[in-house]
């Protein structure tokens, strides 16, 4: 009995045993939760046991577990205050954690790895920043509320691609968590989505094309913190689930489209204070929506009557006040004629009102009360003319001259039996002509595609060869008159069509050696190539508005590499010659094609394809039947002169001669007759100058420190080849942040190499013409006109100080004291609290970085140095930058040991004392910036310095 009695107590210790076992709660998630507790400023709100070791057994509040493993956190709206731990993430076993409406502070700690998460709010704290592997893993995330958050107030951030990753996400809520830059294409890949509420940040660009079909049903974009988004909102038509959108305070534009009927599910859609233009649709007005604000727009024409509950529509450009009462037809056709030209913003928020002889800007009326006279020249107007025009019966006068139109003119516009006089010449309109009334004069003068005989044109299809070839021919002559019409004329010649490309080097030496027996003639005669043979890949980058000379840079992506070849034009330089006005000898690649393939893929260098125009020429863009996209840079017949032509032809013999991953790539060439064009590989972020100077204008984000060293170690290493590593040594004389560009990567390349000069053996100089740009000239290069490679380097100083500072070179609206940043520079850069107050704001300036900082601006002063000789080589420069970019950690260098020049003076007296202490004439100097001249005078030198625009 006693043995049984003790086998009886033995088997409940046992059990008890298992109990205590099976209800202990993992060690290290007891440890994170203690961790939590600790951090608390207030951890009394949470209720838990300060001794107690089992949270899942003992069952403490807001804490819930699986298997003895924590799987819920729930302690929303409990007015907790502090951070969270940073090994958060290894409660591996979450699947729901509810921390919103607290004050939790401090990073937010990495989410990475939690597989199992389904839902994470983390919404209305004031956590201050998120780590960057944040999404890694979170393949199970279903919600996210980051909500009411100012992550990373300096710099803003962006949602990662890991995020991609995923898939199962149905709710994305970010209100006022400081996303900055373009929603990311990725989102639009999460077929799951269902909301997504990102109101109050600084979200740029438009929506992206992959939200097409996606299956939102709510979608908030509204009030930015910045410009706002941007675009048309046409996409929306396509998310047919979508039950409401707020798009309030941005500045879509466009039409709101008729298609937007499709959206059955719509209850609530607020376009208030964006800048859409045209007609309401009568879809949208027939939707039964709850609410619907089109207040704060551009919309015109007459006032629907709405079936939603809830509208209102003020501050728009109406031509009724009460809905349902029509527009005067002369009202109706004026606003479908603005349809066609795209709504240019000029005339819709000049035009508004039922009376357009009131005063609408281009329209005058007769003693009838009618329009009689359209005068819009040199409007920038875009866009096609549109039929309603024949609906103005008392016209007399259509003066549309000098913009950008295309197309043909509407047939029903012979039936305005008023007209005397349509003036549509400058324009890139399209025959054929119709056949007005003798009594009309009709001018086309300057429209490319007519060619004196307007018959001619229009006995021909406008996309046949025939008429592929006329277009070929540029409108210059005398006009000619045919049925009372006036057009231009264009003299007749032989044309030599060229464009080489540098492609790989051809291996074989039997090709190689039947290349160069073909007959030169044959490349040239070959017009009509039907494919662009290469593997590159072209599109535009366009000049930045900080560059001096206004020029459109074209670039282009490629991995080609150059192999030689000799190519000769020879000729007249006049408008009307087919040549450059001397022998030229370029050496490039073996590739030609016919100018006839660029005019296709532009469709002959259409108005709407034009991507920038500047001093030399215009850009066009195109895309080839592959979707390969194009640019050309089309060096305008007005501006080939000498110097033109010189640059032209220096920087295809430079590129073809260096090959750099540092250095921006030229990929061809094209001569025919006037015809000059350039291709080059693409870096689709654009000049650096834009993102020190001009980001917010251009909404990008502000590059970010180590951006930056990155740029300034690429832009070295691309100028240490060009000066030591080459075959040859070059002097790039143009160094500066326009003519530095960012690939997507932001990896940096220099470009723009029409000015430079293949340097001396050893230290000599060089005595050249002075040119560059101001701001960024080595003195001895200024004062002398002597330049060896050092010049480079100063100007290289003067970009790392632009980098440090985000100031120009030179900037006349800067006080006096700081308009030329390198004598300002030199001024505060050994002082630690003057350098940091003189760092880019956009900078987030920490402790950790001012170390480099000051080895940057020591590096800056001693590539700024007076003496060339004192300055060090690009190598140099290579080696500083290169420890500081892999770990952040400066270099002992030198100290400061000279300077040479004396900075305090004013930049005149610098100078002219400068030249009297060296006896320097500088007399027979021929001083010019990059793309203009300015005239040498020894004593006015420095008020020209000074003057000049050097951004």
């Amino acid at each position: 009995m006693e043995d049984h009695s003790a086998k009886l107590v033995l088997a409940a210790l046992l059990l008890s045993l298992v109990s205590v076992v099976l209800s202990a709660t993992d060690p290290n998630d007891l440890a994170i939760l203690n961790q939590f507790r600790k951090n608390m400023e207030n951890p009394e709100l949470l209720k838990w046991p300060e001794n107690g070791d089992d949270p899942c057994g003992d069952k403490w509040e807001h804490v819930f577990c699986t298997d003895q493993r924590v799987s819920q956190i729930q302690v929303q709206n409990l007015g907790l205050k502090g951070p969270l731990p940073q090994n958060f993430n290894q409660l591996t076993e979450l699947t729901n954690i509810g921390l919103q409406r607290n004050n939790f502070s401090g990073p937010l700690p990495s989410l990475k790895g939690l597989s199992k998460l389904r839902y994470a709010y983390l919404d209305f704290n004031d956590f201050s920043s998120i780590p960057v592997d944040f999404f890694d893993g979170l393949d199970a995330l279903e919600v996210l509320a980051l909500d009411g958050n100012n992550l990373n107030a300096t710099s803003g951030w962006t949602f990662p691609p890991q995020l991609a990753n995923s898939a199962q996400l149905q709710n994305i809520s970010c209100m006022s968590c400081n996303l900055v830059g373009r929603l990311p294409d990725f989102l639009g890949n999460l077929s799951s989505l269902t909301v997504l509420q990102l109101s109050g940040n600084g979200l740029t660009g438009g929506i992206p094309g992959s939200f097409t079909g996606l299956n939102l049903q709510i979608l908030w974009l509204n009030n930015p913190t910045g410009p706002g988004l941007s675009g048309p909102i046409d996409i929306l038509t396509t998310m047919l689930q979508l039950n409401s959108v707020w798009l309030h305070g941005n500045q879509f534009t466009g039409t709101i489209p008729e298609s937007i009927g499709n959206l059955t599910s719509l209850k609530d859609l607020n376009l208030n204070q964006n800048q859409l233009v045209g007609l309401v649709p009568d879809s949208l007005a027939n939707l039964a929506l709850d609410s619907l604000n089109l207040n704060n727009n551009h919309l015109m024409g007459p006032i629907p009557k709405f079936k939603a509950h809830n509208v209102t529509f003020t501050s728009n450009s109406f031509c009724q006040s009460t809905p349902g009462l029509p527009c005067a037809p002369e009202v109706m056709a004026l606003v479908e004629f603005l349809d066609g030209l795209n709504y240019p913003s000029i005339l819709v928020s000049k035009w508004s009102g039922n009376d357009p002889c009131g005063s609408w800007l281009g329209v005058s009326c007769g003693n009838n009360g009618k329009v009689s006279v359209i005068n819009l020249p040199k409007y920038n107007l875009n866009g096609t003319l549109s039929p309603s025009v024949a609906k103005l019966d008392s016209l007399v006068q259509i003066r549309l001259q000098n913009n950008n139109l295309r197309g043909s003119v509407p047939e029903n516009w012979t039936s305005l039996k008023s007209l005397t006089e349509l003036d549509l010449s400058g324009n890139n309109i399209s025959p054929p002509l119709p056949k007005f009334s003798k009594t009309v004069n009709v001018v086309v003068d300057d429209n490319p595609l007519f060619h004196g005989n307007p018959s001619a044109a229009a006995a021909a299809p406008e996309n046949s060869p025939s008429s592929a070839n006329n277009a070929s021919s540029s409108s210059t002559g005398s006009g000619s008159h045919v049925n009372g019409t006036s057009q231009s004329t264009q003299p007749k010649g032989s044309k030599r069509a060229s464009i080489v490309l540098i492609v790989a080097p051809v291996t074989s030496v039997a090709v190689i050696a039947a290349l160069l027996v073909i007959p030169l003639s044959m490349y040239y005669c070959k017009k009509r190539r039907d494919a662009f043979e290469t593997t590159s890949s072209l599109v535009i980058h366009p000049r930045d508005p900080s560059d001096s000379d206004n020029m459109v840079k074209v670039v282009v992506a490629s991995n080609t590499n150059g192999s030689a070849s000799t190519v000769t034009g020879s000729g007249s330089a006049s408008r009307n010659s087919s040549g450059i006005g001397e022998s030229h000898v370029i050496e490039a690649g073996n590739l030609i094609i016919s100018v006839q393939v660029l005019r296709n893929v532009t469709k002959n260098f259409a108005p709407e394809n034009e991507l920038g125009r500047g001093g030399f020429g215009v850009v066009y863009k195109g895309e080839l039947d592959d979707g390969t996209k194009i640019a050309v840079k089309r060096m305008e017949a007005g501006v080939i002169c000498n110097k033109a032509l010189d640059e032209f032809q220096a920087e295809i013999a430079v590129l073809s001669k260096v090959r750099h991953r540092h250095l921006v790539s030229l990929l061809g060439y094209c001569i025919e007759g006037n015809e000059r064009m350039l291709v080059y590989e693409y870096m689709p972020q654009g000049a650096l100058s834009r993102h020190l100077f001009h980001w917010k204008t251009f909404e990008v984000e502000p590059l970010s420190w180590k951006r930056r060293l990155n740029i300034a170690l690429d832009v070295a290493r691309g100028m240490e080849y060009l000066h030591n590593l080459a075959h040859k040594s070059f002097i790039h004389r143009d160094l500066k942040s326009s003519n530095i560009l960012l690939g997507d990567d932001f990896r940096a390349k220099v470009s723009d190499f029409g000015l430079v000069k293949l340097a001396p053996d050893g230290e000599k100089s060089v005595v050249t013409r002075l040119a560059g740009t101001f701001g960024y000239l080595a003195p001895e290069y200024a004062v002398t006109g002597k330049i060896t490679t050092k010049a480079d380097v100063f100007s290289f100083g003067v970009v790392l100080m632009e980098l440090l500072t985000g100031m120009m070179a030179l900037d006349e609206d800067r006080p006096e004291e700081s308009q030329y940043l390198a004598a300002w520079f030199w001024h505060i850069k050994s002082n630690r609290e003057k350098l940091m107050a003189a760092i880019d704001p956009a900078l987030d300036k920490k402790e950790e970085t001012f170390e480099s900082i000051a080895t940057i601006a020591e590096l800056a002063g001693h590539c700024t140095a007076r003496e060339p000789s004192q300055r060090p080589d690009m190598g140099h420069a290579v080696n500083v930058l290169s420890p500081l970019v892999e770990k952040w950690k400066p270099l002992d260098d030198e100290n400061e040991e000279y300077s040479g020049i004396d900075y305090s003076l004013p930049l005149t007296q610098m100078v002219k004392g400068w030249q009297e202490a060296e006896g320097k004439d500088s007399s027979y100097l021929d001083l010019e910036d990059s793309k203009g001249s300015i005239p040498a005078r020894p004593t006015g030198f420095a008020e020209s310095f000074t003057s000049a625009d050097g951004r």
